[in-house]
C-alpha cells in the first residue's frame, strides 16, 4: 500500500475510535464529546505521522540522529493542558468535575499517537478497554447508589415505625 494512503488511514481509524470515545461522552453529556474526541485523535495521529515521517528528506550528519518521540512527548503536554481545562473545582460544594473528561482526552490522545504509529490492534483495545471502563463503572455506580438509597430508605422506615410504637 502507498504511503500516503497509509497515513489515510492511520488518522481515519484514530478519527473513528476516538469518536467512539466521544459519542460516549456525548451521550453522558460531559464536557467533553464527539468532536472534542474526534480531534484530538486525529490530531495526535497526525503529529505521530509527521514526526515520523515528516522530515525524512533532512539530511543529517553521522553524529546527528532524528528522534520521532519529541513530537509525540509534546502531545501528551499539549492534551494535559486541554485536559485541566475541562476540570473545575466547586468551591461551594467542595467538589472536582471533569477528571473523567481529562482522562478520556488523555488516553483518545494516546490511542491517536498509537494509530499514527500503525499500531491498530493496540489503539483498538484500548479504545475497547476505556469504553467498557466507562460503561461498566457508570453501571456499577448507578447499582451501588440504588442499593445504598433502598437501604437508606428501609432505614427511615424502620425509623419512622419505630417513633410510632407505643411503650
Amino acid at each position: 500500500m502507498d504511503m500516503t494512503w497509509e497515513f489515510i488511514l492511520r488518522i481515519f481509524v484514530a478519527a473513528m475510535l476516538g469518536g467512539a470515545i466521544g459519542l460516549e461522552r456525548e451521550y453522558r453529556a460531559k464536557e467533553a464529546g464527539l468532536r472534542t474526541h474526534f480531534l484530538v485523535a486525529l490530531g495526535s495521529a497526525l503529529f505521530m505521522i509527521v514526526s515520523a515521517y515528516g522530515f525524512s528528506e533532512i539530511k543529517l550528519g553521522e553524529e546527528q540522529r532524528w528522534d520521532i518521540a519529541r513530537i509525540a512527548a509534546q502531545v501528551v503536554t499539549g492534551i494535559g493542558f486541554i485536559g485541566a481545562g475541562t476540570i473545575i473545582f466547586h468551591k461551594s460544594e467542595n467538589v472536582i468535575r471533569g477528571l473523567t473528561t481529562a482522562a478520556g482526552v488523555w488516553v483518545t490522545a494516546a490511542i491517536g499517537l498509537a494509530c499514527g504509529g500503525g499500531m491498530y490492534i493496540l489503539a483498538i483495545v484500548s479504545t475497547a478497554l476505556v469504553l467498557i471502563g466507562l460503561e461498566a463503572f457508570n453501571l456499577l455506580i448507578g447499582w451501588l447508589t440504588k442499593r445504598h438509597k433502598r437501604k437508606l430508605e428501609e432505614q427511615i422506615r424502620k425509623n419512622a415505625l419505630n417513633k410510632n410504637k407505643p411503650e
